[in-house]
């Protein structure tokens, strides 16, 4: 047995994968610009993202 299958065994029986890259991280500023609210469309279904009165984010389908 080759040292990287002994890696990817251990890993499975862990239940800890390889690390992911990190995520890319935006700015809320970027995505909405001035809007306060903006359409965003995913696999054919419409959400929209928007700030609330108290200045969190909600995603909403």
């Amino acid at each position: 047995m080759s040292h990287e299958r002994a890696d990817v065994r251990i890993l499975a029986v862990s239940g800890v994968g390889p690390a992911q890259p990190p995520a890319p991280r935006l700015s809320s500023r970027d995505l909405l610009g001035p809007a306060r609210e903006v359409e965003i469309e995913h696999e054919g279904m419409l959400y929209r993202l928007r700030i609330t009165a108290l200045g969190k984010l909600i995603l909403t389908k």
